[in-house]
């Protein structure tokens, strides 16, 4: 399973937004634990079912949503 693959969205899952691995955690509620300075142990720790890769592939999942072209006027 690539890290990618680990991201899902199911229409009937948390309203069809991003999920790890069709559980309902969804990729805002890790994001926002890490920004709000939780370390990746604490979190799998609080949420045990949750697996190291998981966090790796909110991270990815997030960059990818951020990478987009700046197109500027001439």
């Amino acid at each position: 399973m690539g890290a990618m693959d680990r991201i899902t969205v199911n229409p009937e899952v948390c309203g069809g937004r991003p999920c790890i691995r069709g559980l309902r955690i969804r990729v805002k509620d890790v994001l926002d634990l890490l920004a709000a300075g939780a370390t990746r142990e604490e979190i799998l720790a609080d949420y045990p079912y949750l697996e190291p890769d998981d966090i790796t592939a909110v991270l990815e999942f997030a960059a990818k949503q951020n990478d987009h072209p700046v197109l500027r006027s001439a």
